[in-house]
């Protein structure tokens, strides 16, 4: 019993080597056909209106009840302390910083990743791929490529339009319904919120998680069992393994820095 216990463990954490081994070839490969990909724009260009366009109405919704949240709790937070007229910088902070790259790549993962997923997936299951082997046309050139840096362009873009929304929500809440002093709103915002230590970190974050979600999902579409069943287990192992990568990205950004 012992022995076959060793053997499965042994068996499993070799093919978990060479799951990662085949994930690096695979992302080393998309650099390395970057430059082919960006040259031919109009495909990228296809991809960003692909994956950005059609989720800027679950960012925008959701930026939005963001911010009427955090203007809520931050005022009756920051009234006890006499600060309320700091709401403003709170609502920017919490945004730029932490709540608008994570909470649109958690989005991002859920409804762009899960579509890139199938798409490739049902494109592995129908054959297409193995006709452009067949064809002497690279698929990662012409299919993920062009997708890759699709993604990469459109979650900072959505990040920064999830994040704007918040602060025109947490305005809405604090200033037009509470009766918090506009002046201090904004001029506390425009006085705490440091261009490049603020907005610049929320920016490198939301480019990480770009990455991270856009190749989890091709490289889970890619390599999917051309089953339906397949399709549909590579779709959900996408979003979930999309959305602890961001959570444990975040971290590791964050306390990078903050050490710095």
């Amino acid at each position: 019993m012992i022995t076959a216990m060793l053997g499965a463990l042994g068996a499993n954490t070799r093919q978990l080597l060479a799951d990662w081994g085949y994930a690096a070839r695979l992302f080393v490969k998309l650099l390395t056909l970057s430059g082919p990909a960006l040259r031919r724009f109009g495909l990228v260009r296809d991809q960003v209106h692909f994956l950005g366009n059609y989720s800027l109405a679950i960012i925008t919704v959701s930026g939005l009840f963001v911010g009427f949240v955090l203007g809520l709790q931050g005022y009756y937070t920051l009234q006890r302390y006499g600060s309320a007229e700091a709401l403003g910088l709170l609502v920017a902070l919490s945004l730029v910083r932490e709540l608008g790259p994570v909470v649109a790549a958690l989005l991002f993962a859920g409804r762009a990743g899960a579509s890139l997923t199938a798409e490739i997936g049902l494109m592995r299951a129908g054959e297409q791929l193995t006709a452009l082997e067949m064809m002497a046309v690279d698929p990662v050139q012409r299919i993920l490529a062009p997708r890759f840096w699709g993604g990469i362009i459109a979650l900072p873009l959505l990040a920064a339009v999830f994040s704007a929304v918040g602060i025109l929500g947490g305005y809405v809440v604090g200033v037009l319904l509470i009766g918090v002093d506009a002046g201090s709103f904004w001029s506390q915002m425009q006085g705490g919120v440091d261009v490049f230590k603020d907005v610049g970190n929320g920016i490198v974050k939301s480019v990480v998680f770009g990455v991270a979600v856009t190749f989890i999902a091709l490289l889970q579409g890619y390599v999917a069992k051309p089953t339906p069943e397949g399709v549909a287990s590579a779709t959900t192992r996408s979003v979930v393994v999309s959305s602890l990568s961001v959570l444990g990205l975040d971290f590791i950004l964050t306390a990078m820095m903050f050490s710095i």
